[in-house]
């Protein structure tokens, strides 16, 4: 018998070699496939990021892996991408598990986090942040990843695509968020898996936003039990 086929999301100025132990930990149960975005992990765009670039290149690599539906573990931005896209084309979707994923956008909001998203502060204050975000995105140019990032948040806050389709996803859907995240809020979780027709909501004690912080083996358990239940 064939394994079920799950697709991990990256988040925001990351990339799928964030996954690579997560990748581990789920390769005996699951067909597991991901990918980098689009201006994410050394990969090349010529147009402004936008969520739903995110949603084309799911579908692209879907097609080009000859997978007519998944299962999806959405990281952050990778989360709101897999929940437009089970909202586009519900037909592609199995189940969606999110994890520390902003689903209250807004202009105020937006306006805040591109605040932090200055590339000269982030060298002038964090220089370690600013190494890795180098790297992973290499040869890019990680500044003008920041810079786009910005961009799509903006946009994100202004037109918050996903609105429009929370009670008409339809697959199966937990809403997990740790405790200790300070990008998304228990309460805006909790209002969406509230929306989604078969949604759920789990707070993971001790957790913070970061995929860098979250134990592999767990996470994978935890994916687990939601995809087979």
């Amino acid at each position: 018998m064939s394994q079920h086929s799950i697709l991990l999301l990256h988040g925001a100025l990351g990339s799928e070699a964030q996954f690579n132990s997560l990748k581990k930990e789920l390769s005996n149960s699951f067909d597991v496939h991901s990918f980098s975005f689009e201006g994410h992990g050394g990969r090349a765009s010529n147009r402004p990021f936008r969520i739903e670039n995110g949603v084309e290149n799911v579908l692209e690599y879907m097609e080009s892996h000859k997978l007519e539906r998944v299962s999806i573990f959405g990281y952050s931005m990778g989360g709101y991408v897999g929940l437009l896209l089970a909202g586009m084309h519900p037909n592609r979707v199995d189940r969606i598990m999110t994890l520390g994923t902003k689903l209250a956008w807004s202009p105020e909001f937006s306006a805040q986090e591109v605040r932090k998203l200055n590339p000269e502060k982030i060298e002038e204050k964090v220089p370690r942040f600013a190494q890795f975000l180098e790297k992973v995105h290499a040869p890019l140019d990680w500044k003008k990843v920041v810079q786009d990032t910005a961009d799509m948040m903006i946009d994100l806050g202004e037109k918050r695509p996903l609105d429009d389709y929370y009670s008409t996803i339809m697959c199966p859907t937990l809403i997990a968020l740790g405790s200790l995240d300070n990008m998304s809020t228990e309460e805006e979780s909790k209002v969406v898996a509230e929306k989604l027709p078969n949604g759920e909501f789990q707070l993971i004690p001790d957790l913070e936003h970061p995929i860098e912080k979250v134990d592999a083996s767990l996470l994978a358990e935890m994916l687990l039990k939601f995809m087979k239940s």
